[in-house]
């Protein structure tokens, strides 16, 4: 039987096939509902069987088949070069916001959820954890600059940033990558040799805390500017009150203690060690003091091997008991009476034993760091002792007082030098947030940094981008008169050492090009000592050596020399081979910060 209708066009076939019906389904969607009933439908034809592929599927030829499976491989210019170019740019790109008096702040979270509110390249790098391998070049030698001279690290970025940025524009125009290089290293030599003649001045005198303080100020500005004279004075007075004649300076020796409230003016800086600690007994003041350290629990000691006692009467547990705190006030007593009047412990303190320290009135303080506990030492001049044995004379501390007062609504313990040239000095940092504290502690860091750096090499520099247009100009002239294809990459890095004043202007609201013409024009003339001011309106330019504005000549040497070395080692790679990484899937993360519909 055949049904037709004029307004679809389709049709249904039925017919009779054996034991069941079979339908075919009909092509316009109108007429689909007549195929929902249930069917049951004639067997299927046997297909025909197709051959059977091979297990083994042969890789395509090249370099790819001598890698495991999930392995990467890119080369060339385009695949390897411009992209690890690209991904370091997109990095100095980041911190070159963030640098000078007016860079902004990042905030960063990193994987502990900790919040990071800064301007310091140093930090901003560390809690990010850069995953490129290119850009993980560039962050090593930041971290180099870090630990060298303390300070720069910015710098280093920026500089090697602008010096790949301009290398692409070369390779670009048809340079080969060996030409590039060779002209760097070439115009980063000529660069050192131009450095020493840029000195403006010297500290002379570093235990003059009016020369320190002028010193360690640039530093400071650069991350809390608006305070950086009060900061550089608190900086210098901690600095040049450890720093002995023989000139051997330590950084470990400043300590920083962070007590949230009040407002940064409130801050000071004590001769000694300030903890975040109450004592533990009822004696919270001793003067002249004499201190008895151990490193292990205020307590009785225990016996290395395990003993039964058996008791057999009352009276015998009575008197054991008694003979135990017999032994236990024996022992503070020989403490008291070798002449101690301070207990400092690194371990628990037991009931028993505070309860006799009263009674000998010994101020008793726990301190939970071992770090601690040995600076502690240095500054009073006492020996850690590693049992509650009583300590002679030469194994007890000294310190003039230690007392617990209260900092805002915070107890601490002071142990406190009257005199100037003590071991260790401690900063008391005050403010209203904990993130404003950590910042103010990076600043004092950075400062205390460029004291060292002040110690091992007295020579300055001009700052605010000075000296930078200053090389770029010599070093400009000095690729005019180099006749290989190398003059194009040494012109180049003359022009790389731009970025540094165009990011203090653009960070300032500044035009970068406007600025950097009339500093050319005034560095022609020869004022050598010309640089940007931040302060004044527009483009304004004044003399940085009276203005005090200096920098350190180690921070420029090493800046030059560990972001160059940076950028030509990013130049050299040529091919990026990525072995398939170990370790099975990763668990999937929750998705808690979700809302529930999504």
């Amino acid at each position: 039987m055949r049904f037709q209708t004029s307004s679809t066009r389709s049709s249904i076939s039925w017919w009779s096939c054996g034991s069941g019906f079979s339908v075919s389904r009909p092509s316009s969607p109108a007429l689909s509902f007549l195929c929902r009933t249930p069917v049951r439908t004639a067997a299927p034809l046997p297909r025909p069987r197709e051959p059977s592929m091979a297990l083994h599927v042969p890789k395509a030829p090249g370099f790819a088949q001598m890698l495991k499976d999930g392995a990467k491989h890119y080369s060339g210019l385009e695949e390897a070069v411009f992209r690890n170019i690209q991904a370091c740019k997109e990095l100095a790109q980041t911190t070159r916001t963030a640098y000078g008096p007016n860079g902004m702040n990042k905030m960063v979270i990193n994987h502990l959820e900790k919040l990071f509110v800064t301007s310091d390249a140093a930090t901003i790098l560390r809690e990010l954890e850069v995953q490129h391998p290119a850009a993980k070049m560039i962050v090593m030698a930041s971290h180099m600059q870090e630990q060298e001279v303390g300070d720069g690290t910015n710098f280093v970025l920026v500089f090697a940033g602008a010096l790949l940025e301009l290398a692409e524009e070369l390779l670009r125009m048809g340079l080969s990558v060996s030409e590039v290089i060779e002209g760097y290293e070439m115009a980063c030599k000529k660069a050192l040799e131009i450095l020493p003649d840029l000195v403006c001045s010297s500290a002379k005198n570093l235990h003059d805390l009016t020369e320190a303080t002028a010193m360690i100020r640039t530093a400071v500005m650069s991350k809390q500017y608006g305070n950086e004279d009060f900061l550089a004075d608190l900086i210098a007075q901690a600095c040049v009150s450890i720093f002995p004649e023989s000139g051997n300076f330590n950084v470990d020796n400043v300590r920083v203690c962070k007590i949230l409230g009040s407002g940064l003016n409130a801050s000071s800086v004590l001769h000694g060690m300030v903890f975040k600690k109450e004592t533990e007994g009822d004696i919270t003041s001793v003067k002249d003091a004499k201190l008895a350290v151990f490193s292990c629990p205020f307590d009785c000691m225990v016996t290395e091997t395990k003993g039964t006692v058996l008791i057999k009467s009352a009276a015998e547990l009575m008197s054991f008991s008694k003979g135990e705190e017999d032994l236990m006030e024996a022992q503070v007593k020989a403490i008291a009476d070798a002449g101690a009047n301070v207990v400092v412990t690194g371990g628990k303190v037991a009931d028993m034993a505070l309860h006799y320290a009263n009674k000998y009135q010994l101020m008793v303080v726990r301190l939970n760091s071992k770090w601690d506990l040995r600076r502690l030492c240095k500054t009073v001049g006492a020996v850690a002792l590693p049992r509650m044995t009583v300590p002679t004379p030469e194994e007890m501390g000294h310190c003039d007082s230690v007392c617990l007062t209260e900092v805002g609504d915070t107890q601490v313990v002071v142990f406190k030098h009257e005199k100037e040239d003590g071991a260790i000095s401690t900063l008391v940092i005050r403010g209203s947030t904990d993130n404003l504290m950590d910042d103010i502690e990076r600043a004092i860091d950075d400062g205390v940094n460029t004291f060292k750096v002040l110690v091992r090499d007295k020579r300055l520099c001009p700052g605010a981008g000075a000296t930078e247009i200053e090389l770029a100009k010599q070093i400009m002239s000095y690729g005019e008169s180099c006749p290989g294809l190398e003059q194009y990459a040494i012109k180049k890095f003359a022009e790389a050492f731009e970025a540094v004043p165009r990011a203090l202007a653009e960070n300032s609201g500044v035009k970068g090009n406007e600025l950097i013409s009339k500093l050319y024009a005034v560095h022609h003339e020869g004022n050598k000592n010309v640089g940007f001011d931040i302060e004044g309106e527009g483009p304004a330019m004044k003399d940085m050596l009276e203005a005090g504005v200096l920098d350190p000549y180690l921070v420029k040497h090493w800046g030059i020399k560990l972001a160059t070395n940076a950028a030509i080692t990013v130049l050299r790679v040529d091919q990026i081979i990525m072995a398939k990484p170990a370790g099975g899937p990763r668990a999937p993360q929750e998705k808690k910060d979700w809302d529930e519909d999504e």
